[in-house]
């Protein structure tokens, strides 16, 4: 596994596994996982609990090896549940509802085998980022609706999946053959669990592992699932009466904070997640009285995200930045308007409503606009600085980041002096530039301006081409007109 991804789990394990490392530290380590012959788990044994209690879909995502299919058919086992175990990759539909025998009233039935779907209590779709377009659109009613043909699944209550990582071109990573899993199916699954790789163990955790055997499932096993699932969802309803609202406001300022990180979810996926933290919480709860919810939020959020299970890299620090301003944010009153302000997904609104919001205080204020900044293109990001320097709003920044928008202010404020010898594509570029600059109207009020910053732009080596140009003066000509009219 690469080193890079390792070092991730291990920050997932120490970040969002706060609560169930609580819990097998309560137990003197014979935990509700262990007791199953799974180790090296316990930091995912809310979340594991709470898609058991809640009974929503769960997708596992993990390289070969790490455990995935044996968790989901030794917990299926543990629980006496009558379950199907199929390989996505080679079922056929015909596999999973039988054959359609005509009736003589015509209706249709199937004739069943030991292997179809229908008296399932659980089903195991394994590989399922390997099977054809054709049944991963089969099998999303069964995951979604349980249903078949149309037909309800009376007795199925779990739907599980297993798959190794997709490829990925941000990192070069995962699996060939293993493809991105379409987005509409991906988003249906509650719980999209990254399993620990080998790497991420501790040694006590990794020589568990080498010594488990076969049947290594503690005698009292069953008991202990069944109770711990029984729990956590005698407590949900309580503790969706008492943090639904608050985490409901969790969940809609993260979503905000999420879209601006480059990882935007569904509404729908927003619901999942506030079910998903209240049940990670009475899942925590059961397995350790002192999990804190904060915990709980952050580990439920870090496994439900779905981004992974189409190939794409979940920045974790971004997530984790995200996690604590919301939960920050689920204490500030309503009116409050550094709630509008923080959840804007655009810059520039963020800028023009701190901007109007005078009553903010200075490290609130400077944080923001540089956040901002650091977010815009060059173009608009002139546009925003000069804005700061009109309405005034630059006196209410901290030292540094009113040094580092002054710096930039400059460029703009004064004529822009270089001298470079220039040869080949950066001296066509420079022609581009020059037309640009001699469309402008001198008459026309700011042109100087433009005029500065398109000079100061090229020096700076941020235009490299006539259509970077271009875009710069949009970028500026756009968001100056926005924080205008807003003015």
């Amino acid at each position: 596994m690469a080193g890079k991804r390792c070092a991730q789990e291990r920050e997932i394990r120490a970040s969002a596994g706060a609560a169930g490392g609580a819990s097998a530290a309560a137990q003197g380590g014979c935990t509700v996982l262990s007791r199953l012959g799974l180790f090296g788990l316990e930091s995912l044994a809310p979340v594991i609990v709470a898609a058991l209690a809640t009974e929503e879909p769960m997708l596992l995502i993990g390289p070969h090896g790490t455990g995935k299919s044996l968790l989901l058919t030794r917990i299926a086992a543990t629980l006496g549940l009558e379950f199907r175990h199929y390989n996505a990759s080679l079922v056929n539909f015909d596999d999973l509802v039988g054959f359609p025998v005509p009736g003589a009233d015509g209706s249709l039935t199937y004739a069943q085998t030991p292997a179809t779907i229908w008296g399932a209590g659980a089903v195991i779709f394994d590989e399922i980022s390997r099977c054809r377009p054709d049944i991963q659109n089969k099998l999303f009613p069964i995951v979604h609706e349980r249903r078949a043909q149309g037909l309800l699944l009376d007795d199925l209550r779990y739907r599980w999946a297993a798959m190794n990582p997709p490829l990925s071109p941000e990192e070069e990573t995962g699996y060939l053959g293993s493809e991105p899993l379409d987005e509409a199916l991906a988003d249906r699954f509650a719980f999209v669990v990254p399993m620990p790789g080998w790497e991420s163990l501790s040694p006590a955790e990794q020589t568990a592992v080498l010594l488990a055997g076969q049947e290594d499932c503690d005698a009292s096993a069953a008991v202990v699932l069944a109770d711990t699932v029984a729990r956590t969802r005698a407590s949900l309803r309580v503790l969706d009466d008492t943090m639904g609202k608050p985490v409901a406001v969790y969940v809609r300022t993260l979503m905000a904070l999420l879209d601006q990180a480059g990882l935007a979810v569904s509404p729908r996926r927003g619901g999942m997640l506030r079910r998903a933290v209240i049940a990670v919480h009475a899942a925590a709860l059961t397995l350790d009285p002192t999990a804190k919810p904060a915990d709980s939020a952050l580990l439920a959020l870090v496994n439900a995200l779905p981004h992974r299970a189409q190939g794409r890299t979940i920045p974790l620090t971004k997530v984790v930045v995200a996690h604590k301003e919301a939960w920050r944010q689920a204490a500030i009153k309503p009116r409050d308007p550094l709630h509008a302000i923080l959840t804007a997904s655009d810059p520039v609104d963020r800028v023009r409503l701190a901007v109007e919001a005078l009553k903010l205080p200075k490290g609130e204020f400077s944080g923001i606009i540089a956040d901002a900044v650091a977010q815009l293109s060059p173009g608009a990001r002139d546009a925003v600085i000069a804005y700061l320097f009109e309405t005034g709003a630059v006196g209410r920044l901290n030292a540094a980041v009113a040094e580092q928008v002054a710096e930039r202010y400059q460029a703009l404020a004064t004529p822009v002096e270089f001298a470079h010898s220039v040869h080949g594509t950066r001296a066509r570029t420079w022609r581009e530039v020059k037309a640009i600059l001699s469309r402008l109207d001198p008459v026309e009020g700011g042109a100087h301006l433009t005029a500065n910053m398109l000079a100061a732009s090229y020096a700076r080596d941020e235009i490299q081409s006539g259509a970077d140009a271009e875009q710069v003066v949009d970028g500026w000509t756009q968001t100056e007109a926005r924080l205008a009219g807003a003015a």
